[in-house]
């Protein structure tokens, strides 16, 4: 038999692990099935001849997607080899197991209780000496070998305390065995956990991180991966050995984002990317305005009658509205569509989603009323001086535009945000003046270790969290507490890294 654990992406509820099951049953050669949604794991015994493509084919079809993370084979159901020779009369007969141990994945030390991914693979080999003349033994060594006792050997002797037993009979009758243990293992691949941080460009709301999230975490080595829509980061631990910044930065791209190192970027190249990712909304917005004015003016139209142009233009709202609203809906709205489609890659629906969908929907309907309305009429214009009735381009093109402002208003304000927090995290001490071996020096503050005795005169800033230990004064907490009156500290009082003295 062979034993598969499974890692299953997109379970939610217990509905989920039976929907795996039912379809799990109609593996050929299942003896069981265990699936946990809560570990994202599964646990699949079949039989050996079971080709493992069937189990992932199986899970697949059950609307999830999951990777064989190890294999585990009954020792049982292991093929040994056997080899038998003859030796002189004189040389005794001696029997040789030997069992190998290939492991070909990661162990993973950095949680409490370590654990293993990857694959198992054992060999196990049987090797006898015969001596000539000695018809007893050959037929000894033949029952052994075709009964169904021989892989008990194996157990026997690895149980063994020492790794070779050997025993010697004192009278000609008895056997003299040597049997010789040896496993022989492969190292496993030793993890490099590397964390690394990239620039994300194109997220609209949380469930743009999400996506990435699990795009990210369907890569081979990724240990961790957090997403923040609000800072427009994501910060990866992954194994080196497995995988690397590019495939990342690709996962990320093909979710439908883009992605930058952060590490090769200065402060002034990520002020300006930002800048020019609040340009391009503005200017979206601009040109959705531009193209959206006129329809807005065929809807005044409807209410006064008086405005110039209430008859003459009114035949013609149709197909204008058509000619104006396309570049919206196609060319602007266009990074709705490729949100859209990340998130139905990944069995999710986002904001972007949303948009698409209700814009195109408008859009599509009024479409083939126009259309419609050609074919019956044989005209691109209204007749007889009135509109082409139910339609709605005008509904699209509005609402894109709006959303096209709403973005760059958010755009804008995080810029400015992300500016003050920096500034405000600029003001932190940069150096903390600690006192060692009776001498006092200036370190930078990362160097600070816990118990170090730090030094703050009258005026500086406090360089890091501590107690105090000596003195007194009045310390300015308004940045945390927003207390804009000194508050007093003695000896045994918690104080704050950043505060005024």
């Amino acid at each position: 038999m062979n034993t598969f654990i499974l890692k299953i992406n997109g379970m939610h509820c217990t509905s989920c692990e039976k929907i795996i099951n039912m379809e799990l049953k109609d593996v050929p050669g299942l003896q069981s099935s265990t699936v946990n949604y809560q570990t994202g794991e599964a646990t699949v015994v079949t039989k050996s001849e079971t080709d493992k493509t069937i189990i992932l084919e199986a899970i697949k079809k059950a609307g999830y997607e999951a990777q064989i993370i190890r294999e585990e084979v009954d020792p049982k159901d292991l093929a040994i080899s056997v080899e038998k020779k003859t030796v002189n009369s004189d040389e005794p007969f001696k029997i040789k197991m030997e069992t190998s141990v290939e492991v070909d994945g990661e162990f993973n030390q950095k949680d409490a209780i370590p654990s293993f991914q990857g694959k198992i693979t054992q060999t196990k080999k049987g090797e006898f000496e015969v001596p000539k003349d000695r018809a007893d033994l050959d037929q000894f060594v033949d029952k052994i070998v075709n009964s169904s006792k021989l892989s008990q050997l194996f157990s026997v002797f690895s149980n063994t305390s020492e790794g070779q037993v050997s025993a010697t009979a004192q009278n000609t009758s008895a056997l003299q065995r040597t049997i010789d243990i040896s496993q022989h293992s492969r190292p496993a691949t030793v993890p490099s956990e590397e964390r690394t941080a990239f620039s994300i460009t194109g997220m609209h709301c949380t469930s743009c991180a999400n996506i990435i999230e699990r795009s990210l975490k369907k890569l081979p080595g990724i240990k961790e991966a957090n997403v923040s829509y609000a800072s427009e980061k994501a910060r990866v631990t992954y194994n080196g050995n497995l995988v690397t910044t590019d495939q990342i930065q690709k996962a990320i791209k093909n979710a439908g984002y883009k992605a930058d190192l952060l590490g090769e970027d200065s402060p002034e190249t990520e002020r300006l990317r930002k800048e020019k990712v609040i340009k391009s909304y503005f200017i979206k917005f601009i040109w959705g305005l531009i193209l959206s004015l006129p329809m807005l003016y065929f809807m005044l139209l409807d209410f006064f009658k008086f405005l110039p142009g209430s008859e003459s233009l009114m035949p013609f709202v149709g197909l204008v509205s058509f000619v104006l609203t396309t570049p919206i809906q196609f060319i602007i709205g266009a990074g709705f569509y490729r949100g859209m489609w990340s998130s139905l890659k990944m069995k999710t629906f986002n904001m972007d989603s949303l948009i698409a969908i209700g814009t195109s929907t408008a859009y599509i309907y009024s479409l083939v009323l126009f259309v419609a309305y050609i074919v019956a009429n044989n005209s691109i214009i209204g007749l007889n001086g009135e509109k082409i009735p139910d339609l709605y381009f005008e509904t699209a093109a509005f609402l894109i535009t709006f959303v096209m402002l709403g973005k760059w208003l958010e755009a804008k304000t995080k810029g400015k945000t992300s500016e003050a927090i920096k500034k405000l995290m600029g003001l932190q001490p940069k150096t903390a003046r600690i006192v060692k071996n009776n001498q006092t020096i200036d370190i930078p503050i990362e160097q600070v270790q816990l118990n170090d005795v730090i030094v703050v005169r009258p005026g500086e800033k406090i360089p890091v969290d501590g107690e105090i230990t000596k003195g007194n004064s009045s310390i300015d907490e308004s940045m945390i507490t927003g207390e804009s009156i000194p508050v007093e500290k003695n000896i045994g009082d918690p104080v704050i890294g950043g505060n005024w003295q």
